[in-house]
């Protein structure tokens, strides 16, 4: 069979425009169809990149042939007894990892956005020509990605191979005034591509990410299941995103959370970004190659549905923050303050108590990509309670078992990974059940496809380290820290913005008994204008039971609610390390953490 042939160029920066192209040499005679993805690998949503074709045609050696749209997501060329090239203008101007995004500062593209697949080609080996932009503008510019390169210029610019549709789709393409940085990890070559505007030390990223990737290499065993392995990093003002692949990944963080030259500590936002790093660089392991039958392969045009989600995104995230406290980068209290600040954000979720992370899975199609002001009544984050309950199996396992989760990620990178073989549903709970015994197979029961909170408290206390709880003070209180300050007695149960806008109310709390709604803005409280600081003295200077006179705008309609304030709850959480432990209760800490 012959090759697929692609042509991708910077057809109109400023329109933001791609030209993309598709070169079929033996299209089928009866109509050649091409589709195009409707979602990307790792990020559970249809997301209908078809809306920005903005244009679609067909020739034949040179001369226009009919072409027609079959579907949202399906062009088709009859008269196909000749090559044929299906030529596409696609509007480029989504500032995410997931798309596309072309101006004269950058270009940035995910196949899955912007390459039709011919139908029966799915296997067929393709080529990509990569263009380089006209202009001044663009003179500089560089392409960064880990596609395997077949014939390229100096900047890189040229011809690239890929073994198959899928993985062309699996190499995001980055094009700028690319900044640069590298490192080893246990012998795998790693580079740093950065495209932005801003003065960061990428060369301490470099060194701090050579820890973590050295560690979770050694994690599953090295080598490295990938040759070479990119970051591609986007710096902007306001952004955060990553997206997985199976040797790079994809970046957007804000500029504040890269390092300066003199930047000798590790601030919470570089925390934040290496935090993020290190999720995705995992996800070369767990769900890129460690991934549910489901996946195996990727269905691009439809749902591919699994409950198994929390089981790669939550371990995912539980893995996150402890490779930075196993690799070195961080010690044992900066992380415990990390899993103080998780257990907090799932604390302030009510819906944690309606939906089990198993559900939250299946239903990330519809919820977890689309949330709204009920969200937080509604559902779970299968990320952040996947992350505990990934803690709580780790350490239910060190107590109860011969074995960790450690151990049962190796075994399915053995078993399932390093083969190319889908995970079977409930793949992870077999392997756990099969080594922890009824106290993990109980866990599971209870706190993945039923709504009980990890038993954390006393699974930390085992380990030496005591889980303590305290009120919010506001609505802006990660936890992870003691108080500073006074804490409210009596609460609104409801979260409202710096605008006064009312963004969530909490369910059966005491702003939904009154009447407020999400959307109404606050205007005054007791006949004073209302603002941050008014808003922080209800918690502080009122107590439970009192009534307090609530003005507001829905819409261009004011109301008035009397609101009873409810009790301050003690929902936020941080951790600490008990001085005065066992030798067994120590070691058995360190086994978890690392010397602490």
């Amino acid at each position: 069979m012959h090759s697929t042939h692609y042509t991708i160029a910077a057809h109109d920066p400023h329109a933001h425009l791609f030209e993309v192209r598709c070169s079929v040499r033996d299209p089928a005679p009866e109509g050649q169809r091409f589709r195009l993805p409707v979602w990307i690998p790792g990020s559970y949503l249809i997301r209908e990149f078809s809306r920005q074709f903005i244009e679609v045609r067909a020739e034949s050696r040179g001369v226009s042939v009919p072409i027609r749209k079959e579907a949202k997501d399906v062009w088709c060329v009859d008269d196909a007894r000749d090559e044929v090239t299906v030529i596409a203008q696609v509007y480029a101007f989504d500032l995410s990892v997931r798309t596309a995004y072309l101006d004269a500062t950058r270009g940035y593209f995910n196949g899955p956005a912007v390459f039709l697949c011919p139908e029966g080609r799915a296997g067929a080996p393709c080529t990509l020509d990569i263009v380089a932009a006209d202009g001044p503008a663009c003179a500089h510019w560089r392409v960064a990605t880990t596609l395997d390169a077949e014939a390229i210029g100096e900047r890189g610019f040229g011809r690239y191979r890929a073994a198959n549709y899928d993985a062309l789709i699996d190499h995001p393409v980055e094009m700028g005034e690319v900044q640069e940085a590298s490192f080893t990890a246990a012998g795998t070559p790693h580079r740093l591509a950065l495209t932005s505007r801003t003065r960061s030390d990428l060369e301490r990223v470099a060194r701090d990410l050579e820890r973590v990737c050295t560690w979770q290499i050694e994690l599953f065993g090295a080598p490295a299941p990938f040759e070479r392995y990119l970051f591609l990093i986007m710096a902007v003002g306001e952004g955060y995103g990553g997206l997985e692949h199976g040797s790079s990944t994809s970046l957007i963080c804000r500029r504040d959370e890269l390092p300066l030259a003199a930047q000798a500590t590790i601030s919470d936002e570089y925390l934040n970004f290496l935090g993020l790093a290190s999720h995705e660089y995992f996800h070369a392991w767990n769900v890129k190659r460690i991934k549910p039958a489901s996946f195996a392969p990727y269905d691009l045009s439809r749902e591919n549905y699994t409950r198994d989600l929390w089981a790669y995104e939550g371990v995912t995230s539980y893995y996150d923050d402890l490779a930075l406290v196993r690799s070195g980068v961080i010690d044992a209290p900066r992380y415990l303050e990390l899993v103080g600040r998780t257990i907090t954000r799932v604390l302030h979720t009510p819906g944690r108590r309606v939906q089990s992370i198993a559900d939250a899975s299946f239903d990330a199609w519809i919820k977890f990509y689309r949330p709204d002001e009920n969200s937080p009544n509604a559902g779970v984050s299968y990320y952040a309670k996947g992350a505990l309950v990934a803690m709580a199996l780790d350490l239910t396992l060190r107590l109860h078992g011969d074995a960790s989760l450690d151990d049962l990620m190796r075994a399915l990178w053995t078993q399932y990974g390093r083969r190319g073989v889908g995970v079977p549903e409930g793949g992870l709970e077999r392997l756990a059940g099969d080594a922890g015994g009824a106290p993990v197979r109980d866990l599971l029961a209870r706190c993945v496809h039923g709504t009980d909170d990890p038993p954390l408290a006393q699974l930390l206390e085992a380990f030496g380290v005591d889980m303590r709880l305290r009120e919010s003070a506001g609505a802006n209180d990660r936890g992870g820290k003691a108080a500073s300050g006074p804490l409210p007695r009596a609460a609104l149960d409801a979260k409202v913005g710096n605008d006064m806008r009312v963004q969530h109310v909490y369910r059966e709390g005491a702003a939904e008994a009154a009447g407020l709604a999400p959307g109404d803005v606050l205007v005054a409280f007791d006949g004073l204008r209302a603002t941050s600081d008014t808003l922080a003295a209800l918690g502080t200077r009122r107590a439970a039971g009192d009534r307090v006179r609530v003005h507001a705008f829905r819409r261009d309609e004011l109301i008035v609610a009397d609101v009873t304030l409810a009790e301050a709850a003690r929902d936020a959480c941080y951790l600490v390390l008990q001085q005065e432990t066992s030798p067994q209760t120590r070691a058995r800490r360190d086994a978890w953490l690392g010397a602490t």
